[in-house]
């Protein structure tokens, strides 16, 4: 079952200099319990993406068409004060520098516990043992003594937990993780996803994760969507995705990674410009593969092939008139 089903999403914003379309016909479905990641080079629209599910969307925002299906429910229909409610309750999400998301004038413990008091309406001491608890299972050493302790007190890898902890304290059926672990080092990221993964498993809420890192993007998630230039490049199942890339696009992402002893391998060019896109397929310009046709022509993101059941999380969907379909490592 489908927790979030977005559908042919658009989102503008009226620039001086002309009209630029952030995202641009977007979508696409997330099941109940899967971990589906968003991957792509800065201004792809990435977190634009998060940001529209969320509502929290720049007022200069302008949303052209489109729906976003939250369990049967339209959140594009929805007045402030269910937003309100669905937000932290429903839907959470990380944002990718807890410092500026935390409040510096309250401890971590008491903005924790408001999660508890907002939506639970607990009083101060049952909310303050449930943040306690949350603490702990985000493994967030000495709980009780952190509980006052404040953000600046604490290391961008605690001030994560505690990100964590305040998105999964409710249950939510879908949390939103928005590069998490983009200014963490190697080792205390490791650890972060290790406990998003081990957490978003035993409350069973589905997530979004969205990242550039596509390590650990192959790592955490079941399936994994491609945008470039606020467009849907490929869908696919992970471990498919990873193996044999349908796109040029992918193809070159997954290249870039860097490789020990091997030269450093970049897509040419830049992301182009949202305000005077070029024609046909967006990454035609960087693309080794186009031909004719790509330069003229939007190619539709269409089912490329599936396993033979009708599920959507097992179809393949790629925008491209000349999919690959080879293995990386050929």
């Amino acid at each position: 079952m489908a927790v979030l089903q977005i559908e042919d999403l658009t989102v503008q914003f009226h620039l001086d200099r002309g009209l630029l379309r952030a995202i641009d016909g977007l979508s696409m479905t997330i099941e109940a319990g899967e971990a589906f990641g968003l991957v792509g080079e800065s201004g792809s629209g990435k977190s634009m993406t998060a940001l529209s599910i969320m509502r929290l969307l720049d007022p200069q925002a302008e949303v052209v068409s489109g729906r976003i299906w939250f369990k049967g429910e339209d959140l594009l229909e929805k007045d402030p004060g269910e937003m309100q409610a669905i937000r932290g309750r429903r839907i959470s999400m990380i944002f990718q520098e807890p410092m500026s998301s935390l409040n510096p004038s309250f401890s971590v413990g008491e903005q924790v516990a408001e999660v508890y008091r907002q939506h639970f309406r607990l009083n101060r001491h049952d909310a303050k043992v449930q943040a306690i608890e949350m603490f702990e299972r985000v493994k967030l050493p000495r709980a009780k003594e952190m509980y006052g302790k404040y953000p600046h007190e604490f290391s961008g890898g605690m001030r994560q937990r505690v990100m964590i902890a305040a998105a999964l304290a409710c249950k939510p059926d879908l949390v939103i993780a928005d590069e998490p672990t983009t200014a963490l080092d190697v080792t205390i990221q490791a650890q972060i996803l290790s406990i998003l993964q081990e957490l978003q498993r035993e409350i069973g809420t589905a997530l979004l994760f969205i990242s550039h890192n596509l390590e650990v993007v192959a790592q955490l998630c079941d399936r994994v969507a491609v945008m470039y230039a606020a467009k849907l490049m490929e869908v696919a199942e992970a471990a498919t995705l990873f193996r044999t890339p349908a796109h040029p696009y992918t193809d070159g992402l997954l290249r870039s990674i860097p490789r020990r002893g091997e030269p450093l391998r970049t897509i040419p060019g830049m992301v182009c410009d949202l305000v005077s896109p070029p024609s046909g397929c967006r990454f035609h310009p960087r693309c080794t593969y186009a031909q004719a046709k790509c330069e003229t022509t939007v190619p539709p993101l269409d089912v490329l092939h599936t396993d033979g059941t009708p599920q959507s999380a097992n179809v393949r969907w790629s925008a491209c008139h000349f999919p690959l379909l080879k293995s990386v490592a050929e």
